[in-house]
């Protein structure tokens, strides 16, 4: 009997110390490796980096390249340079691209007019090559020139690891003698997952519609039925359903030889938008599963969370002194509630960080009245405490996207006889504190 209660003692002693393996804090969510040679996984609303695995290494990106050429073809929509119905013809580089059976073009004719839609469409949802180049010609002039203006708009967007020599991701060694003006034959495009990412991140925010042409499945084009490369957008047909995923409608595959297998992918639910990158993986279906791999962990292990309401006031830190004011003091809040992704169990390792405009200050840093209520005097920043911070991927280049310190009251200025009247008062302030530390040095 009693060596039975002893086995079933330590039973249940193992078993309970099995729990508390399973319950450490430090193991409550599940982590991840992604088989990629580099990725990363954004926070489409703040550039939030919430995974990122040698995100910063410059690789070939192939035909992610394209993003590029997508942005600069929707802003020379906005700017009015063409339009959605701005018709073109195929030159002879482009159409020798098309014409190579090595580069599975849709086969564009010449003496034909294209729309700017037609060709956009075939570049981001069939990834061409030879339309890209098309709509290069017709917005630069040349693609060589649409190039530098590629790498004008990476430096402009904040892109830290990049090269632009092409409009397509293809290597200019598989140009010819029709590699870009300026650039070498041996050259190739490189982006960082990151810099992908920040790419991605600008036209999804700033272009969104260009989520309603990446996320169609199949189309025609000249008489013909071109499919996305993106098998996880939902509904693909035949056996690419399998693939799905709820939510994915963007944005950009890629492969060469010497890239491997890349994708960036964007996808939204509950109002929540996560952007991936996977770089170099072994193969056509593994830059989908990575992907998907790396979405479910963003959606499944993070929550958009509000962690300070709009009007909140951080202790010690509630005020701010005023010059030729009415008031000596004004009170300081956020503008704004502060949200941001929490990781599962992670909620108490956030703090705020008043940032006051130095531009507001005078030599005595104190704000100088009149003082509007609500008038913004510096900026909120959220500050992670934790273990796992992988930074974000705007790198302090976001104003438009940065919560407010503003005044919780108005403080108007001060009329002459105040401001005289405190001036005197300063001034025999000084003199008698001036006297008392003369008469201590007395004694």
């Amino acid at each position: 009997m009693k060596q039975t209660f002893k086995t079933s003692w330590l039973v249940v002693m193992a078993v309970m110390i099995t729990l508390v393996g399973f319950i450490q804090p430090n193991t409550t969510y599940a982590q991840i490796d992604i088989n990629a040679e580099s990725a990363i996984l954004v926070d489409a609303n703040s550039g939030q980096v919430l995974f990122d695995k040698q995100s910063d290494v410059a690789l070939p990106p192939a035909s992610m390249t394209k993003m590029m050429t997508e942005y600069l073809v929707l802003e020379a929509i906005e700017n009015g340079e063409i339009s959605w119905d701005t018709t073109t013809q195929i030159s002879d580089y482009p159409y020798s691209i098309s014409a190579d059976d090595t580069f599975s073009g849709v086969g564009l004719k010449q003496n034909k007019d294209y729309t700017v839609r037609e060709l956009y469409e075939a570049m981001a949802i069939n990834s061409d090559n030879a339309t890209t180049i098309a709509l290069t010609e017709l917005i630069a002039g040349s693609e060589g020139e649409f190039v530098k203006m590629m790498n004008e708009k990476a430096k402009e967007m904040g892109l830290k690891e990049y090269q632009f020599v092409n409009s397509t991701g293809l290597p200019n060694s598989s140009l010819g003698d029709n590699y870009p003006e300026g650039t070498q034959p041996d050259d190739d495009n490189l982006l960082s997952a990151r810099s992908s990412a920040l790419l991605a991140y600008h036209l999804v925010n700033d272009y969104p519609e260009a989520l309603e042409i990446s996320s169609i499945t199949e189309t025609e084009f000249d008489d013909q039925t071109i499919r996305n490369w993106n098998w996880m957008l939902p509904d693909m047909p035949g056996y690419l359903s399998q693939y799905g995923y709820e939510g994915m409608d963007g944005m950009k595959t890629g492969y060469t030889d010497l890239a491997g297998y890349c994708f960036t992918g964007t996808a939204e639910r509950d109002e929540n938008r996560l952007i991936s990158v996977v770089m170099k993986t072994d193969s056509e279906e593994a830059r989908f599963e990575e992907t998907r791999r790396l979405m479910e962990y963003g959606f499944q292990q993070f929550e958009r969370q509000e962690l300070y309401p709009a009007g909140h006031q951080k202790d010690g830190e509630s005020e701010l002194p005023v010059a030729k004011g009415k008031e000596k003091q004004v009170g300081i809040e956020t503008g704004e509630a502060v949200q941001a992704m929490i990781k599962n169990g992670e909620e108490d390792k956030y703090e705020l960080n008043f940032i006051v405009n130095e531009d507001k200050l005078n030599d005595e840093d104190k704000l100088t009245a009149p003082i509007e209520k609500g008038e913004q005097i510096g900026t909120v920043e959220l500050v992670y405490n934790g273990e796992n911070s992988h930074g974000n991927i705007l790198d302090g280049q976001q104003d438009d996207k940065s919560i407010p310190l503003v005044a919780t009251e108005a403080v108007e200025k001060a009329n002459w006889f105040m401001l005289t009247l405190g001036a005197i008062g300063d001034f025999f302030s000084d003199i008698f504190t001036s006297a008392v530390d003369t008469v201590k040095g007395w004694f």
